[in-house]
């Protein structure tokens, strides 16, 4: 589990909790109705108010941050907050009462939700806090990191090798400090030569660079800003201040030690929110509506040729990471070792394959392949938080192998179902370095409106049946 699924679970809390909210509200009415002897009368006012509370919960919970598991917090800090967000919660319930005129709502009914909301709201917030904490300080859930580090950062590095719970695992220190060597030596792969970031970044799976050299070489700095640019890692400078050009930078604290952040991908949180959001709920929905559609696909694909019904290959996702894609099964059961036989045939240039009237598709899966149906199963993929809607297509390893150090950005965004290339009429014809392009470009000017506008055009290309 890394530390983005952490950030999807902290966003699928902020809907459980508005849910539960809800639900809190129904058994405040219920209390509160008892204590009255039965003598509290039901409105569609309280209707009113219980829809009222999912939209103003789940943004006042994304908004405040709420069940952003942070790691400098304590469990007082929590109930603290969640103690202000519930008064401004109810605060702006009591608003709305007023704006809608909705006289007919007792106000010890509202007052019983916020002390139930205040309970409940803190027992999961306290609970997911200690939980987390316990992974980061087992090594799990962790940002893998590499510190470009000089004498003065000793302590830094101890303070990070200390505080598991801040979610930070040091892969490599490069330094060409001796005292560093004898510290640091024996816990961590120390190296003196900088040059070797490049590899390391390509090597290995790096989400971070923080450089935290006391004397700053700005040559230095803008060489392995571009490196860290190039393939979508994240680079952050320790300094209180430090002036660079960049379209995209923002201070990140650690404890009180600064850095400065440089990063090319879109960092929105509200709009990542949404987008979040929008992947959880549309998956669930398009997975329920099409169940009788998945059910008639899997009979189909096992009646009319042998093997399994869902097709599971390695994929590349965010920075590198590897997980299965998912898929019904198009071709057959033999295809992979075939494909060697056809690679003289391949119609891509780079490292995709891709060929006309491909012998290993089944008669099933040229429907499927045709008509798009076979990418259903991705929508697991989607909610297990592996892809987005939205997003570059995720490649296979062995074409990740051949990608230019430029291409390698296309892996910084959490890959998706559909992008650009995926609906353009002419996409067979469009060369593998163009189709890099339109990833980056994707990944440059991404915006929920254009995440919006691929969807329907993505709609329109599978109701046009012109998949391949």
């Amino acid at each position: 589990m890394i530390r983005e699924r952490e950030k999807q679970t902290s966003r699928i809390s902020g809907i459980v909790i508005s849910i539960l909210s809800v639900l809190v509200f129904i058994g405040a009415f219920q209390i509160t109705e008892y204590y009255y002897y039965g003598y509290l009368p039901y409105s569609n006012e309280y209707l009113i108010v219980a829809l009222l509370i999912i939209p103003l919960w789940y943004i006042g919970i994304i908004q405040t941050n709420l069940t952003g598991f942070n790691k400098l917090k304590g469990n007082l800090t929590i109930i603290v907050e969640t103690g202000l967000f519930v008064i401004t919660g109810t605060a702006f319930l009591a608003l709305f009462q007023v704006a809608f005129d909705l006289n007919q709502v007792n106000n010890y009914v509202i007052l019983t939700f916020a002390i139930l909301n205040f309970v409940l709201i803190s027992l999961i917030l306290v609970s997911s806090n200690n939980y987390y904490k316990k992974l980061y300080n087992k090594g799990l859930n962790v940002q893998n990191v590499i510190l470009i580090a000089d004498s003065n950062c000793i302590d830094f590095i101890e303070k990070l090798d200390l505080h598991k719970e801040w979610g930070y695992n040091i892969n490599t220190i490069i330094s060409d400090s001796e005292i560093i060597e004898e510290i640091f030596g024996r816990r961590f792969r120390v190296i003196k030569e900088i040059d070797r970031l490049p590899f390391l970044l390509r090597k290995d799976v790096i989400d971070e660079v923080l450089y935290c050299r006391n004397t700053i070489d700005q040559d230095e700095i803008r060489n392995l800003i571009y490196h860290c640019e190039e393939i979508g890692v994240v680079f952050k400078l320790q300094s209180s201040f430090f002036h660079m050009p960049s379209t995209k930078t923002h201070l990140t604290y650690y404890d009180e030690t600064p850095f400065l952040t440089f990063s090319n991908t879109p960092s929105s949180k509200f709009s990542h929110n949404w987008k979040l959001l929008v992947d959880i709920m549309a998956s669930s929905f398009i997975l329920l509506i099409w169940s009788p559609f998945i059910l008639i696909i899997a009979i189909a694909i096992k009646a009319t040729s042998k093997g399994p019904i869902i097709f599971k290959q390695k994929r590349v996702g965010l920075r590198g990471r590897i997980f299965e894609i998912y898929k019904f099964r198009t071709m057959v059961i033999n295809a992979e070792e075939k494909r060697l036989e056809l690679e003289k045939q391949n119609e891509m240039d780079g490292p995709a394959f891709k060929i006309k009237n491909d012998p290993r598709i089944t008669k099933i899966g040229r429907i499927l392949r045709k008509t798009g149906l076979d990418e259903i199963p991705q929508f697991f993929n989607v909610l297990n938080g592996d892809m987005s809607l939205v997003g570059p297509r995720p490649p296979l390893p062995t074409e990740v192998k051949q990608y230019e150090r430029w291409q390698l950005r296309r892996l910084s965004m959490r890959p998706g179902i559909t992008c650009i290339w995926q609906i353009a009429p002419n996409r067979n014809n469009i060369s593998f370095n163009e189709w890099m392009k339109l990833d980056l470009q994707y990944i440059d000017s991404w915006s929920l409106k254009l995440d919006f506008i691929l969807l329907v055009k993505t709609f329109q290309t599978v109701i046009k049946g012109s998949g391949s």
